[in-house]
């Protein structure tokens, strides 16, 4: 879904643990689970990283892009939550999500209005400039929707057609590039988009293949097209005045992606097809 990404992640760890432990109100289980959270703590500060809130780790994302970040209720959950979660649980912080819009990500990771940026995203030179971004966690594909009736058949025929995208996006960028942006209408989320390729307003929408597969079940009359429209990798965006968190989310990144955790999430929203 959006510029070129790379991602990070973490497994929940002791502090996790430890909470599950404590359904009694024993003594020996309280003092096992507050000994368990002031070495989680510890460990923090000698990783020498500082959050905003302590003990608190605040990711912020666009809650509309299905299967990576979506509301179950009143919950924001999927892959980037997830992952960031386990993230979160390996350095003895308990995460909090911060839906915005997706052109704001950057600049609220920038300021320091949340630690991490996690929305399924993609690296770019132009997001270097104001962020840092963890190892890839995931590779995204760009697609095109269109109605099932359309004559468009691949990117070839894009040519003088309205597109429809997430603004801020890399499918946003890459369009206008080619395209032109006067044949470029930016939306505020995927969803936006998509009804206003059912209303007519536009003749196709280019957003990631996942969120496409979502969006597309659940309105008829659209389809995919086979073509793929532009390959990249998602990641995590932290501050570049806080190097040692960006240092520590890569460690855990790592030994989750090693160990299969990462893999295994991913799994669980995208079934093989």
């Amino acid at each position: 879904m959006k510029m070129k990404k790379v991602i990070a992640a973490a497994l929940a760890a002791v502090c996790v643990c430890s909470l599950a432990a404590c359904g009694g109100s024993g003594s020996s289980d309280s003092q096992a689970s507050s000994a368990a959270s002031s070495a989680a703590s510890a460990a923090s500060a000698d990783a020498g990283f500082t959050t905003i809130e302590e003990g608190k780790l605040y990711m912020g994302t666009n809650a509309q892009f299905p299967p990576y970040e979506y509301y179950e209720g009143d919950k924001i959950v999927g892959i980037d939550a997830e992952i960031m979660e386990a993230i979160a649980g390996k350095l003895g912080l308990t995460l909090e999500i911060v839906d915005m819009d997706f052109s704001a990500i950057v600049t609220s990771v920038q300021t320091g209005k949340v630690d991490v940026g996690c929305a399924g995203m993609t690296v770019t030179e132009e997001r270097l400039e104001n962020v840092n971004f963890t190892d890839s966690y995931a590779t995204g594909i760009q697609v095109i929707i269109v109605p099932e009736d359309s004559g468009i058949a691949s990117k070839d025929d894009l040519q003088g057609a309205l597109i429809g995208c997430q603004e801020a996006t890399t499918g946003y960028s890459y369009c206008c590039d080619d395209y032109g942006e006067d044949n470029v209408i930016p939306y505020n989320n995927g969803a936006t988009a998509v009804q206003a390729l059912k209303d007519g307003k536009i003749d196709c929408v280019v957003i990631d293949k996942q969120p496409a597969i979502a969006f597309v079940e659940a309105n008829e009359g659209l389809k995919i097209l086979e073509t793929e429209y532009m390959v990249e990798n998602y990641a995590i965006a932290v501050s570049k005045d806080n190097p040692a968190l960006m240092e520590a989310i890569n460690e855990v990144l790592v030994e989750m992606i090693n160990d299969g955790t990462v893999q295994s999430i991913l799994d669980k929203y995208i079934k093989a097809e």
